[in-house]
């Protein structure tokens, strides 16, 4: 019954006319004509597909009783459907840093990149960055003036406000150019070499800030070299005497480290001398007991008194020797 209610395109009838008929169309006409053959069955198959999307339960069959061809919808239950995508995992084997960004919130702005919801990228970490650059840039800078000169820093010495700001920065030490030069024994600088040779401080003093504050200077020796460690002479001799106790201590420690420095010295190079005459009499006895003569016998031959003798190769010693 089925296959008697089937609907199915009758073949084309063959015959004169139909020869005549094609014949005389144009290729503009069969061109048009195909045109609306396929028009037709898009807009078949457009209303197949609705009726088969509105239909939950079943999928109307086509003219041909045949299921009608389509794309099937993400929300059907079909096993043949189109499956969710999921996100693909980061691979732990690759190192560096990643961001993600969401396409739908970039903004394009006409400059050659994209901006997420009108902000800059990184834009918090660069206004921090500058901020920091305006708290250096603050510190470097030498201090308003006052019209009031009670509120302006002026010279421990002579009272100018007019003073050295690297020494106020560094050192806090509130000092003018003028009285800096007239008194080096005081405000002169002084580098790690002469602190440690000259007042006994140690590498790990040196590098404390609080207690002894340095200035920085290029290497004049090199430029590869490391930087120069100044340091103000008043400040290094305060502290010597506070560690020492006395300016005179301090000389004494130093004569102390001179006389240990010049017996470790002499007592090393007796040492010295100690091993090269060891190394020397052993060179010379060894060489006497290369010199001496070795003796070497050779068969004993017993002689006509009846006696066996053996006579050295080299040098023809004979000794007489007892045959048992």
């Amino acid at each position: 019954m089925a296959d008697s209610t089937r609907q199915v395109t009758p073949p084309p009838r063959a015959g004169p006319s139909t020869s005549s008929a094609s014949s005389q169309l144009t290729p503009e006409q069969v061109k048009r004509i195909e045109l609306n053959r396929l028009q037709a069955k898009a807009r078949q198959r457009q209303r197949e597909l609705v009726a088969s999307s509105s239909s939950s339960t079943s999928i109307l069959p086509n003219a041909n009783n045949k299921r009608p061809i389509g794309v099937t919808p993400a929300a059907s239950n079909s096993p043949t459907g189109p499956t969710k995508e999921r996100a693909l995992k980061r691979d732990d084997r690759l190192m560096g840093k990643y961001l993600d960004y969401d396409l739908s919130k970039m903004v394009n702005s006409k400059g050659g990149f994209l901006v997420e919801d009108d902000k800059e990228p990184h834009s918090d970490e660069r206004e921090k960055q500058r901020q920091r650059e305006r708290e250096r840039a603050m510190q470097n800078f030498d201090p308003p003036i006052y019209l009031d000169k009670s509120k302006n820093p002026t010279c421990e010495v002579c009272n100018t406000v007019d003073i050295d700001q690297a020494f106020r920065k560094v050192f806090r030490r509130h000092i003018c150019n003028k009285c800096k030069n007239e008194a080096p024994e005081k405000y002169s600088l002084l580098t790690k070499t002469e602190c440690k040779e000259d007042y006994l401080l140690t590498d790990a003093e040196l590098r404390d800030e609080e207690l002894l504050p340095h200035m920085l200077k290029a290497n004049p020796h090199k430029s590869t070299f490391h930087n120069m460690m100044l340091f103000l002479r008043c400040q290094v001799e305060e502290f010597a005497w506070k560690k020492w106790g006395s300016p005179e201590a301090l000389d004494a420690e130093y004569e102390k480290r001179v006389k240990d420095k010049k017996k470790k010295k002499s007592k090393k190079f007796e040492e010295g001398l100690k091993e090269l005459r060891r190394r020397t009499r052993e060179g010379v006895w060894q060489r006497r007991k290369d010199e001496e003569h070795r003796h070497v016998f050779g068969v004993s031959a017993v002689g006509e008194d009846g006696v066996g003798k053996q006579v050295c190769h080299e040098c023809g010693f004979t000794i007489e020797v007892e045959e048992f």
